[in-house]
């Protein structure tokens, strides 16, 4: 499959293996044998495509404290650059556009090989935070600078749920450019089909294609995990956070859990006619957790075959 192409009609069916960078206090030799294990990692997945996410403090998302610490990465655009020469596919560079100046972001833009990287451009965590670029001024330099580079955005089922608006900010993004939608971790399928089934019926209504949407499944190996994951915004429904919380395997009840999701949310878009991709995300430093979210990953390909 050519990913850029996919997405540039407007396809689903793909999938995607998303990773961080490592941290950026990481010394030459270990970054050396970090990138050999990320390069291992992408074959054993054998996903359609990377994606590499910008790492953002967002301390102002939650005043709770952090169950985990904030340490800074490496810029994902430099280390897939720098580091996965060996990785042929395609790579998805999210930028969290309030950390660059509009300067910073069009000279990135300009440098990127369109037919090898697509961008998912990130506002900020709240209201509250000042970027140094806004999100809609992002859209505005990409069209600009590179109207032919991808762009996506990221799209949040669960806040459907509260405001019942997520369906009209997509259609906003698309009308800027946005070309297809990455969700956070999703846990609760329902909020992800009652926003497919909104933005279906608006596209219908404005008479244009319904956008390819990517939901991101992951594995929890832990309940720490399972606290991290509310501290970000995750909504986990009650009954799921109960049965993780009481399984004697936490790790193997959130891999079914996500496969079930995977398939459910993949055969609603299918019948509403929206193209649907998945994207397993990969952040944990556990081998255990890595060694999942590969099998995982391998797991989904039927499913979106199918």
């Amino acid at each position: 499959m050519d990913l850029v192409q996919t997405i540039r009609a407007g396809q689903g069916g793909f999938l995607l293996f998303g990773i961080t960078p490592p941290k950026a206090s990481t010394p030459p030799d270990k970054l050396r044998q970090i990138t050999e294990s990320t390069l291992a990692r992408l074959e054993a997945a054998d996903p359609d495509g990377v994606a590499l996410y910008d790492i953002a403090e967002e301390q102002d998302r939650n005043p709770e404290a952090r169950p985990f610490p904030f340490l800074p990465t490496l810029d994902p655009g430099d280390f897939c650059a720098q580091h996965l020469l060996a990785w042929q596919k395609p790579a998805v560079i999210y930028r969290a556009v309030g950390k660059y100046s509009e300067a910073q972001l069009a000279g990135w833009m300009r440098e990127q090989p369109a037919d090898q990287v697509m961008t998912v451009l990130v506002g900020a965590s709240s209201s509250k935070q000042i970027g140094a670029t806004s999100l809609s001024r992002a859209y505005d330099l990409r069209q600009e600078v590179r109207p032919d580079l991808l762009a996506g955005a990221v799209v949040i089922p669960e806040r459907h749920t509260g405001r019942g608006d997520e369906h009209l900010r997509m259609l906003n993004k698309q009308e800027a450019g946005v070309c297809f939608f990455v969700s956070q971790i999703l846990y609760d399928a329902n909020a992800a089909k009652n926003l497919l089934a909104d933005y279906a019926d608006e596209c219908e209504a404005r008479g244009v294609a319904p956008k390819p949407v990517v939901f991101t499944l992951s594995v929890c190996g832990s309940v720490k995990t399972l606290d991290f994951l509310a501290w970000l915004g995750v909504k986990v429904p009650h009954w799921m956070q109960r049965d993780l919380r009481r399984a004697e395997n936490t790790l193997d009840a959130s891999c079914e859990q996500a496969r079930m999701i995977a398939s459910d949310m993949v055969q609603y878009g299918r019948r509403i006619g929206v193209p649907v991709g998945l994207n397993v995300e990969s952040v944990s430093s556990r081998r255990v957790e890595i060694e999942a979210a590969v099998q995982l990953a391998v797991d989904l390909r039927p499913i979106l075959q199918g």
